[in-house]
């Protein structure tokens, strides 16, 4: 069946008419009820908010409120407010040719106005994809109160020989542009006051002032914010009657445990390579990788109120990825495996992802992150390992072996050196590991136990030796006290 062109064409179908004499957010309410019938996921992408920020966001929607999130960076909300257009239609009709997108059942600008007027049930219409009804803006200290409401055009009230005063003078801003959509601004209290007053009226009245006429604009829309919680309090720079027009205010959150850190960064980080040969990531280092920013976030030189983003794993493990690509083919090796020297290659990833406090400024970041990368190291290797008996590794080194890895070896050539070490290559059990498996797999395991070692103090590392035991310091001997009648000896 064609969709209709004309406005009599639409009137014709009475249950669609009375479809699209809807406003946005009882689309939007009626779409997650039918979703929640049929079971669908609501958030597809969206992982650890399932118990705790989606049921409140659904609870917005049904209660058709517009609503804000608030949450540090890198905590998926501009991710989850372009998830919103699943809840509007496929498409909606809309006059042919209107700025505004006004229904052809409901025209509330000037022009559509005068267009039913003149052409009756032989309106145009024309059909807007959900794609195009959402509109999202990112705050900044530039954007004027044009820009958001919209402004006089002096041209266009030249060409047609109208008075500035006249509605058919406006050129609008984004804020009716999005008209029967949703339209979402990133960064609210990076908003000047001035236009955070602004949008009061379209809030609560749907009302809207262009240059200080009064021009009355029942806009149909759903609004939706993002904040940093720090900025959203009466000490920032958001304004009390603003803050009063919302109707939810959803709090988000990092992920709770490792499992949901390490899901949302398989499925953000870009691993399979193209071109790049076989690739393998060993269980172990993606949790290391995820720790690290687990660690970062409870760190006391780590500025919490700036936060640790999501994004510091996910480009941490690309970069675990790129390096033990380029060392795979310098080695001339068949396959790439992520090793735990891998992670340290990869600094340059985590060093721009946290704010410092003075304490941290002290150390400087790079300093900051290996300590990170290490306490990361030591937590994975307890989980491993917390019953695992390796003294004999550890007397190995403490008799006066030391081990330095070559960065060119190959994994054959690596697996011989750990081997002499005894007991080590056995000791990777817990991991999974068997003799038998690919040696690239093995060398990744016997470095991880070594890393775990030195993260643990049981071994020393160094860029020159590689790794090794301290010498134990010999205590100095003590004179023994003079007694009556006993002669002073002398220990030079």
């Amino acid at each position: 069946m064609s969709k209709p062109r004309t406005l009599v064409e639409l009137y014709s179908n009475r249950k669609e008419e009375q479809r699209y004499r809807r406003s946005v957010k009882q689309e939007m309410r009626e779409n997650v009820l039918a979703k929640l019938d049929r079971g669908e996921e609501l958030f597809p992408g969206i992982v650890g908010y399932e118990d705790s920020v989606t049921p409140q966001i659904v609870n917005a929607l049904l209660s058709r409120h517009n609503f804000i999130l608030l949450g540090l960076r890198g905590q998926a909300k501009s991710r989850i407010l372009r998830a919103l257009m699943s809840f509007l239609d496929e498409e909606v009709p809309v006059i042919a040719g209107c700025e505004i997108n006004d229904n052809p059942l409901q025209p509330i600008c000037a022009a559509c106005k005068q267009l039913v007027a003149e052409k009756g049930y032989q309106t145009p219409i024309a059909w807007l994809p959900r794609e195009r009804r959402y509109v999202e803006k990112l705050a900044t200290p530039d954007v004027t109160i044009a820009d958001m409401l919209g402004d006089i055009d002096p041209i266009k009230a030249a060409r047609s020989g109208l008075a500035l005063s006249d509605e058919f003078t406006i050129h609008y801003g984004l804020l009716p542009r999005a008209n029967r959509g949703i339209f979402a601004i990133n960064e609210l209290p990076d908003l000047a006051a001035k236009i955070q007053v602004g949008l009061f009226n379209i809030m609560q009245e749907g009302d809207v002032q262009i240059k200080g006429y009064p021009v009355r604009l029942p806009l149909d829309l759903c609004l939706v914010f993002t904040a940093n919680p720090e900025d959203y309090t009466a000490r920032g720079k958001i304004i009390t009657p603003l803050k009063d027009r919302l109707g939810s205010e959803i709090r988000t959150h990092y992920p709770v445990t490792r499992e949901e850190g390490l899901a949302i960064t398989q499925q953000e980080a870009w691993l399979s390579r193209d071109g790049g040969g076989a690739f393998d990531l060993p269980l172990f280092v993606a949790e290391i990788v995820e720790e690290i920013a687990f660690q970062a976030r409870q760190n006391k030189k780590i500025d919490k109120r700036s936060g640790v983003s999501q994004r510091m794993p996910i480009t941490c493990l690309e970069n675990v990825a790129s390096n033990a690509e380029r060392r795979a083919r310098l080695a001339k090796d068949t396959r790439a495996v992520a090793r735990v020297g891998d992670v340290y290659a990869a600094m340059t990833s985590l060093t721009g992802k946290f704010e410092l406090e003075y304490e941290g400024e002290v150390k400087g970041a790079e300093q900051v992150a290996r300590e990170i990368v290490r306490d990361a190291i030591g937590r994975v290797f307890e989980h491993y390992f917390k019953e695992a008996n390796l003294h004999q590794v550890v007397q190995w080194f403490e008799l006066g072996g030391s081990l330095k890895l070559p960065e060119d070896a190959s994994a054959a050539e690596l697996l011989k050196q750990f081997r002499k070490i005894q007991g080590l290559v056995e000791a990777t059990a817990p991991l999974g590991l068997k003799a038998s498996v690919e040696p690239a797999l093995l060398v990744a395991g016997c470095e991880f136990i070594l890393e775990g070692l030195y993260a643990h103090r049981k071994i020393s590392r160094s860029e020159e030796r590689g790794y090794y035991a301290e010498e134990p310091v010999r205590p100095e001997p003590t004179p023994r006290p003079e007694g009556p009648g006993r002669p002073r000896r002398s220990y030079q």
